[in-house]
């Protein structure tokens, strides 16, 4: 079986696809075959991390991958100095320090509501268990059917 891989491995990629293309013509669970084998080894997508148009060998996709976590990383700190577009300093002390304040009083109200929303969901919750348990106790004992 190794082998049969490493020669599809040697193939080039247009060749790979033209005997997929011939497999499903011939017999389709070949074709489905060395499909489901492109896709599974990633030789059939181009450009999956980053650089459309290119195929990648496994080393260079792991390098594509390396390079992608470091751009992510570099937007992450981006976010993080100008806080989604805004700049972490207007110049003007007074207003960054109300605009703070404004910042923190908001976070603190979202927080505040979020307990007060899982509070009313568990006391609701609550009360539908309760029912449910005081009709279940009040419900009358099923009767079993006669023998016959």
């Amino acid at each position: 079986m190794h082998a049969v891989m490493d020669r599809l491995d040697d193939l080039p990629r247009p060749a790979l696809i033209a005997l997929a293309v011939i497999g499903f013509i011939v017999f389709w669970p070949v074709g489905l075959a060395l499909l489901v084998y492109m896709i599974w080894s990633g030789r059939m997508f181009c450009g999956r991390h980053g650089r459309y148009g290119r195929w990648y060998t496994p080393d260079e996709r792991d390098a594509a991958r390396e390079e992608w976590r470091a751009r992510r990383e570099e937007w992450k700190a981006w976010k993080r100095r100008y806080r989604w577009g805004r700049p972490a300093s207007s110049g003007n002390v007074a207003f960054d320090e109300y605009r703070e304040e404004t910042l923190r009083k908001l976070d603190e109200e979202q927080r505040e509501f979020r307990e007060y929303l899982d509070k009313l969901r568990s006391a609701k919750d609550r009360a539908e268990f309760d029912q449910f348990m005081n009709e279940r106790r009040n419900r009358p004992p099923a009767t079993e059917p006669p023998a016959a």
